[in-house]
């Protein structure tokens, strides 16, 4: 390991994590069938334990579904504020720890501890550092670490439930070959079908496969197929900033008091923001609003909230942050939302809103607004009136004046 091109990857994943919260606060639910989410027969599972796995049953399916294969399951409604609260715990124990720590997901995390051999045996350190979490937590964790991230990922993947496994330099390609072609990170369900058609169902037959054959498939995606295959992946890690953020703002023309007006805008950008999470698989756990008044006097407040990529939440507070501020009853010359503390893995979140056809509004309206490649192509009724509401369209960069809409 004393190499300096060499890499020390190190990543993390929390074994089924909502169901393992739920476990250290409820010792009943230990070595049961569990299922985490909407408890209603319009609920979905957003998480499931093992021994609920060997039902059939699998995140994203409809509890109603669950129910039927595993009468005698164990469902809990999600909540994901405890959620939010124990990914925090993880997050501090290895930003004290580690160098370097990229935040995933909610259960999800990368570390970089290149170089770091020069003081510590890193294998002896990061397995020591994975007893501290579960030590600390009482959360199971699994670990891989290898030379980059996607074997890494793999690894952990191959370590499960709670358990650990280092790949040695060299070794990459050899330890990936006999694995399905569905363990590496960017194959999906489609692009498993497709390799299968092409009688492809082992990393080592996609290993053998010439590289312009998978490109004229996959196009760019083809490349970087190959090379991970061949356990060749240069990513970086990237660093956790507590400060990453979206944020969007308006500033009148004219100075304004109109309260109605000022609370729709506010809806607008919310929205806005909420589908830019979506979009970019994100969640946020913190949502401020800022007020600058006429003698351009600027006021904030911000408050941690559970992640979440959902409008109807971050509108909420959205506006109980803003009637907070609204004190002074002074002309408003601008306004503007800020949301912060960002991570991936915004689907299996979102899975816990306690309703089917709730997750499938936000689907058709995601659709509607990819489809047309305007954020504002469906939106909400109370807000049909604010034209120019200077809600950022992803696609073109700009700010559009909206279309014929449709009510959500």
């Amino acid at each position: 390991m004393g190499d300096n091109n060499k890499r020390a990857i190190v990543h993390l994943d929390l074994d089924t994590f909502f169901v393992s919260v739920e476990r250290l606060l409820d010792s009943r639910l230990n070595n049961k069938p569990v299922m985490v989410g909407g408890v209603t027969d319009r609920g979905v599972v957003a998480s499931c334990s093992y021994e609920a796995r060997a039902f059939g049953i699998h995140s994203g399916m409809a509890m109603k579904i669950a129910r039927r294969l595993c009468p005698e399951g164990m469902v809990v409604k999600g909540d994901s504020g405890k959620y939010s609260k124990y990914s925090a715990m993880v997050t501090e124990i290895l930003k004290e720890n580690v160098p370097l720590l990229e935040k995933a997901s909610v259960d999800e995390f990368y570390v970089d501890m290149t170089g770091m051999d020069k003081v510590f045996g890193i294998a002896q350190y990061t397995a020591e550092l994975r007893q501290k979490i579960i030590r600390e937590t009482g959360l199971p964790i699994s670990m891989g670490q290898s030379e980059n991230k996607t074997v890494s990922k793999v690894a952990t993947g191959e370590s499960k439930p709670n358990g650990k496994m280092f790949i040695q330099y060299g070794h990459e390609k050899d330890f990936l070959a006999p694995l399905p072609v569905r363990r590496l990170p960017m194959v999906g369900g489609e692009t498993t079908k497709v390799l299968h058609e092409l009688g492809i169902k082992t990393i080592h037959t996609l290993q053998q496969m010439p590289k312009p054959a998978l490109e004229k498939v996959f196009g760019k995606n083809g490349h970087t197929i190959w090379m991970r295959a061949q356990g060749i992946d240069n990513t970086p890690v990237k660093p956790y900033f507590e400060q990453e953020s979206l944020s969007m703002e308006r500033t009148f023309d004219k100075d304004t008091i109109d309260v109605i007006k000022l609370k729709n805008i506010l809806r607008a950008m919310a929205e806005g923001l909420a589908f830019q999470l979506r979009m970019g698989n994100k969640l946020t756990a913190c949502v401020g609003v800022k007020v600058r008044y006429s003698d351009m006097q600027t006021y904030s407040r911000q408050e941690r909230i559970p992640y979440t990529s959902c409008d109807h939440i971050i509108i909420a507070k959205v506006l109980e942050l803003f009637q907070k501020l609204f004190e002074r009853r002074q002309l408003i010359r601008t306004i503007g939302i800020k949301c912060s503390n960002l991570v991936g893995g915004g689907h299996q979140i979102n899975l816990l809103e306690d309703s089917v056809e709730l997750i499938q509004l936000y689907q058709e309206m995601d659709y509607l607004r990819k489809k047309y490649k305007d954020s504002r192509i469906v939106t909400r009724a109370s807000i049909l009136d604010q034209e120019n509401i200077g809600v950022w369209n992803p696609w073109t960069g700009e700010r559009p004046t909206p279309p014929a809409h449709r009510h959500a």
